[in-house]
């Protein structure tokens, strides 16, 4: 049985030091359950730059001291250059940190309340570092829980998709500058915060800079992407995610490949913890977790590895949103994965849209700029709720749309999509951006799933070669991972286009093509029966939050306007409040402001900006960093500036400039 924690449960301590062999000491947070120093328990890791004492305080609070009430001790670290942590951070994932991760677990198993096993929990970037420690094979290491997260750090993350250029790759250069760029705390490091401060900004990388480098699939991104062996990794895995998230594709895949424990979990959220989730249902994500900790941290036989594989929830049509807080469907399960239940559905390409008759004439597939607008974002939940996917009826005006025959039964698709296309291109380089949508009775049209391919690259996108102009070519199109249900009296429907702006940077040129039927297809994974009983989640628990105080109250606004010149301009301001943590005494806030624009007559008119503005402090301590990136193109290169300002009260005390030109590489 779980329980929640009383005061008396566990002991916190903060700070922590952890120290490297290199002399750098990180910083961190540990809840102890009562006892533990004379009865030693298992630890659960969470290792992450995003600041324990008010990046990640909310949740902190009442994660761990769950799992501290539960009979594990958790502890929460600061990767180094980050929070409270020494040295400098300068870049994600590096051997550095993984290295470091590697030696907080070996300093974990020598304190005298850990019993020698220890257990990963992450999301997001601790999700990502959990696997790429975990592939390091620390022998105390015996399990992780892996949350939104990638195997594949180029085809599967916030830079490249397919080989297109996510405009994303950009913002989130532009967030981790303003995240790394805090502050230390005074409370904890002492008078030499303000110098420690003044070295962290000088030492502030642009990663965008580093990213845009690497637009291929080169040894770059192979580095740290657990898909190039996923032999490495002994640990049991438990992989979580939400179909509305960027990053369900690494669950279907590490269950297909990893020869140890495994088990999978998908929800219909976006990326957030599920038992925090939206939209609903939320489940009793903690109480998963410990039964995964209990089996392979404890060696308790509570048959864990003998249940389905996976569980997932096969989501239901809905009226397409910006928001949906809750998401209506049906749970499922797989005894294995790939499934035997699962089978392929293969329509063919004709002027009459989808099914069993091949085409005899060309479609044609004409560039339009302004294909996108009704995207989702491309990680729905790292800012607020209002970023699903709208109404696709005005994108699929603009776009190729093959529609199939109305449904007389519900149609399950479980899985990825694949597109064999056939297609002549009219000009040298270009993309094609692919969406499967929900034809509904009442007109409006919703978002399945989607997918990138870049025309230029070869299959594992580690070489370019221009298209030729009237020369056919064969390529294939893998779509994201989805399970969802299209009832009887609707229709699926194909969109295809060369332009999915503003998710996907525009290419130099715009691409038309003609499409040749006889050598297309669209093949759909199909769940035919019933697999076995999926499992009954209790209710969401976790520790009471603490008394925080709102400050600032969070709220966001969209802008859509069209310039005279025939600009569009698309302007996303997210104020994600402020708020006095209880845990810390620390006064944190945020502020974003981001900004496309494009003239679908010119795309290299394409611009992003991104402004980011934190704030960090107490009564008698405060203080901001604020980022700004831009980035423009011409036809050969990618022009980036940006800024980094640092304010101790209203005085500017630090500030530094980029000013970057990078050539393009078949983007």
């Amino acid at each position: 049985m779980s329980q929640a924690p009383a005061s008396t449960d566990i002991e916190i301590l903060d700070p922590v030091w952890i120290p490297m062999p290199d002399g750098v000491r990180l910083a961190a947070r540990a809840w102890l359950p009562k006892g533990a120093r004379e009865n030693p328990v298992p630890v659960i890791l969470e290792y992450l730059p995003y600041r324990r004492r008010d990046g990640t305080t909310q949740r902190d609070d009442v994660n761990h001291p769950w799992f501290a009430a539960n009979g594990y001790a958790a502890i929460r670290v600061d990767i180094r250059g980050n929070g409270d942590s020494d040295g400098f951070m300068d870049d994600e994932y590096t051997e550095e940190e993984l290295d470091d991760g590697v030696e907080i677990i070996d300093w974990l198993t020598r304190q005298p309340w850990c019993d020698g096993n220890v257990g990963m929990i992450g999301i997001s970037w601790g999700g990502f570092n959990g696997l790429q420690i975990a592939a390091k094979k620390p022998e105390s290491l015996k399990a992780i829980v892996t949350i939104c997260s990638s195997d594949d750090r180029y085809a599967d993350d916030i830079h490249y998709m397919g080989g297109c250029l996510l405009t994303e790759n950009l913002g989130w250069s532009s967030q981790m500058l303003a995240y790394s760029s805090r502050a230390p705390d005074p409370e904890i490091v002492g008078e030499q915060w303000r110098q420690m401060w003044l070295d962290r900004l000088e030492h502030q990388p642009l990663l965008l800079e580093k990213w845009l480098k690497h637009q291929r699939r080169d040894a770059y991104w192979k580095r740290g992407s657990v898909c190039e062996d996923y032999g490495s990794i002994s640990a049991a895995v438990l992989a979580v995610g939400g179909w509305a998230d960027a990053y369900t594709n690494t669950i279907p895949r590490l269950l297909a490949e990893l020869t140890g424990p495994k088990k999978g979990l998908i929800g219909p959220w976006v990326h957030k913890y599920p038992h925090q989730a939206y939209p609903e249902p939320a489940i009793g994500f903690l109480q998963e977790c410990k039964r995964w900790w209990d089996r392979w941290l404890k060696g308790e036989d509570n048959g864990i590895e003998n249940e389905p594989v996976l569980d997932y929830h096969i989501m239901d049509s809905v009226a397409p949103s910006r928001r949906l807080d809750e998401r209506p469907g049906t749970w499922a399960a797989e005894k294995i994965w790939p499934s035997p239940l699962i089978e392929p559905l293969r329509l063919n390409f004709s002027e009459a849209g989808l099914g069993q008759t091949i085409g005899n004439g060309v479609l044609h597939l004409e560039a339009d700029q302004r294909v996108g607008q009704a995207a989702q974002r491309f990680c729905p939940g790292m800012r607020d709720r209002n970023e699903l996917a709208d109404d696709q009826a005005g994108d699929d005006a603009l776009s190729l749309t093959l529609d199939g025959e109305i449904l007389d039964a519900p149609l399950d698709i479980v899985g990825a999509a694949t597109i064999n296309l056939r297609v002549v291109p009219r000009g040298k380089t270009g993309f094609i951006a692919a969406r499967l949508c929900d034809v509904r009775p009442d007109g409006s049209v919703a978002f399945i799933t989607t997918g990138m391919l870049n025309l230029t690259h070869s299959p594992d996108h580690e070489k370019v070669t221009p298209l030729v102009p009237g020369e056919p070519i064969e390529r294939t199109i893998k779509l994201n991972d989805i399970a969802y249900r299209l009832p009887a009296g609707h229709r699926l429907r194909l969109a295809l286009s060369t332009s999915y702006w503003p998710m996907i940077w525009p290419s130099a040129v715009p691409l038309s093509l003609d499409i040749d039927p006889a050598g297309c297809e669209l093949v759909v994974p199909v769940r035919r029966g019933e697999g076995p009983a999926p499992t009954e989640f209790g209710p969401p628990e976790s520790a009471p939050p603490l008394d925080d105080v709102e400050v600032r109250p969070e709220s966001s606004e969209r802008h859509e306007e069209v310039l005279e010149d025939g600009t569009h301009v698309l302007t996303l301001i997210t104020d994600g409040g402020k708020q006095r943590l209880a845990a810390t005494g620390i006064e944190s806030g945020r502020t974003i402001r981001e900004v496309w624009s494009l003239n679908p007559d010119d795309p290299l008119s394409a611009r992003m900006e991104a402004s980011w503005s934190y704030e960090v402090g107490r009564a008698d301590w405060r203080t901001r960093t604020e980022t700004s990136t831009v980035m423009t193109c011409d036809a050969e290169h990618f022009h980036i500036r940006a800024q980094l300002e640092a304010f101790e009260g209203d005085a500017l005390i630090f500030e530094k400039n980029w000013d970057i030109t990078i050539p393009r590489d078949g983007v």
